[in-house]
């Protein structure tokens, strides 16, 4: 059952804290001197201590004032990682506006389309400023024009230039002006879609404190520990374990680009072994990423056995991918029980479950048949088809899980179903969007759109009930996909489809779209091939690695005429490339 009561933050204050302003001066008080985060950029590290990391929040709600932002404002960030994008988000707060990191522009994606998201975002939501890269600060600028709520699009190069140095009583001023409440949305965390209106998932103070000492709870958060990230701010697991979490518990947190991560991967193991990192939160994919991009002659002398948990989290996890991991690092004291991992969700302001730390994550394997046909979990052995599922581990203290059917039934343990949740730290709402909020809660559940099933009380994901394709840590659904494909000359419009297939080389999934073409000259249908993967990089940020055109009548359609997307998955699973039942 859940708690009537919060959990206490269980690091820092004896009495508990109702906002995050509360812990923010209790830190400042408390902790004033000690480091709060290490900002590694290339070779340099920029050490703030909890006065200067607040003093730099207090220069940017100066500014954001001056703007004339008020208590509820909605503040959108649009900066590269750095410390300007995590003083202007607690700048925001200590005005009482409501920030909101929003992604930035890579040269992967399509200009035009990421400026459309973002004026549609800003439209939609009311945003009152936007604080943006001097790089984007003309081209938003130029495109959000005309839109009535917003007072400014600042430049951050001008922000950093005019601001003054704040004063002790000044911080103090900033620190206690604003009489937050707890139920007042501290923050917006958006939705990952790849295209069109993303939605704004609205975090109290209480539920953001509650997740924060609940989540502390399940990982046994010490004093001791020491968090290390490359995280994105604005993904719901780089910001709030990768951010918020350490931040508010007062533990050193240790912060570099996901952009030099990428370039660069052996930066992170650097980092735990220069500062004794003891946590990191990782999405699959990295597993993958880190035990092949990285070179031995790169990792002389490396030691990994302060680390006490990499905890796998934001997309489906794969027991493949550790096996890979522990395999490359266990000669540099990585720990095969230092393996964990998590299910999380911004709708659950992040975590959701958590496995046991100190204790690798159980498989599960069960019979591939019952599974597909049947949507049970069958456990088997020896030489049955199988499917090996990992655990995600048990829900968190004061969060609840149950499966069920499709009338939102709940179903009996091993039934495969939609995961249901409610907890202490729930969502209040889509921001301004009350019919996608009513879509996926009632009475007091949120319904996730995922499928898995429970087991022996821990939680196994079985798929995406909407058919999400997660490549990278990038969410990207195939109905933006499939609509990117429509005018292209010598396609039929409307007959593509696009779905994930898992690259046990990679840990990840990767993108395959089939396509019904009018043209059959080979060189018009390498033109088509070509146009197909220049769009889906430029608009999703990612590559589709199988592109197969097909004539009249390949493709499999619904009773309606829809193009049937698991249908064709199986269809080219088989037909294409060739693989049994149990390669899939």
């Amino acid at each position: 059952m859940l708690s009537t009561n919060t959990y206490k933050i269980p690091i820092s204050m004896d009495q508990r804290p109702e906002t995050l302003l509360d812990q923010a001066r209790w830190l400042l008080a408390e902790r004033a001197a000690e480091t709060a985060v290490v900002l590694i950029e290339h070779e340099n590290e920029q050490r703030l201590s909890y006065t200067e990391f607040f003093t730099g929040a207090a220069r940017f709600a100066g500014a954001l004032e001056a703007a004339g932002v008020r208590p509820g404002d909605l503040v959108v960030l649009v900066l590269q990682h750095g410390e300007p994008v995590l003083s202007g988000f607690w700048g925001a707060l200590l005005l009482g506006a409501v920030p909101s990191i929003f992604s930035f522009l890579t040269d992967k994606l399509d200009r035009a389309r990421y400026f459309d998201s973002v004026r549609q975002m800003v439209e939609h939501s009311g945003v009152r400023v936007v604080i943006a890269s001097p790089d984007l600060h003309a081209p938003l600028t130029e495109h959000l024009s005309g839109i009535e709520s917003l007072a400014a699009v600042l430049n951050l190069e001008a922000i950093s230039g005019n601001q003054a140095a704040v004063s002790e009583t000044q911080l103090q001023e900033y620190l206690h002006r604003h009489a937050a409440q707890a139920d007042d949305t501290a923050f917006l965390q958006h939705s990952s879609g790849s295209t069109g209106l993303q939605k704004g998932v609205m975090l109290s103070h209480r539920s953001v404190l509650n997740q924060v000492a609940s989540y502390s709870a399940a990982i046994n958060l010490t004093p001791e520990d020491v968090v290390v990230s490359w995280l994105p701010l604005y993904h719901d697991m780089g910001l709030i374990a990768g951010f918020i979490m350490p931040i508010l518990q007062g533990i050193p947190l240790i912060l570099m680009s996901p952009f030099q991560w990428v370039r660069d991967p052996k930066i992170l193991l650097w980092a735990i072994h220069r500062h004794r990192g003891t946590l990191c939160w990782l999405p699959n994919f990295a597993y993958n990423f880190l035990a092949t991009r990285v070179r031995p002659a790169a990792l002389n002398d490396l030691d990994l056995s302060s680390l006490r948990a990499v905890i796998n989290c934001s997309e489906p996890v794969y027991a493949e991918s550790h096996r890979a991991f522990l395999e490359q690092y266990a000669y540099y004291g990585f720990r095969e029980t230092a393996l964990a991992t998590c299910y999380a969700m911004a709708e659950n302001t992040f975590a959701v479950t958590q496995s046991v730390l100190g204790t690798a994550p159980r498989f599960d394997a069960v019979d591939r048949r019952a599974l597909m046909e049947d949507r049970r979990a069958v456990p088997v052995e020896g030489d049955v088809a199988a499917m090996t599922f990992v655990s995600c581990g048990q829900p968190i203290p004061n969060c609840e899980i149950k499966i069920v059917d499709e009338q939102r039934q709940p179903l009996p343990e091993r039934a495969v179903g939609e995961i249901a949740l409610r907890s202490t730290f729930m969502l209040s709402g889509y921001y301004r969007r009350p019919e996608a909020t009513t879509d996926v809660m009632a009475a007091g559940w949120y319904f996730t759109g995922d499928m898995g099933y429970m087991a022996a009380g821990e939680l196994y994901i079985t798929g995406r009930k909407k058919d999400l394709i997660i490549v990278g840590g990038k969410n990207v659904y195939p109905q933006d996909i499939e609509n990117l494909l429509n005018d292209i000359p010598g396609l039929h419009p409307g007959r593509a489809v696009a779905f994930g297939i898992f690259n046990e080389q990679l840990g990840t999934e990767d993108i395959a779209i089939v396509a019904e073409a009018d043209a059959e000259d080979p060189e018009a249908r390498a033109d088509i091939m070509r146009e197909i993967r220049g769009r889906v990089a430029q608009s999703t940020d990612v590559m589709a690695r199988y592109v197969h055109l097909v004539g009249a009548k390949w493709l499999i359609k619904t009773s309606s005429g829809k193009v049937a997307r698991r249908a064709n998955r199986e269809k080219f699973l088989s037909e294409v490339l060739n693989k049994s039942p149990e390669q899939r």
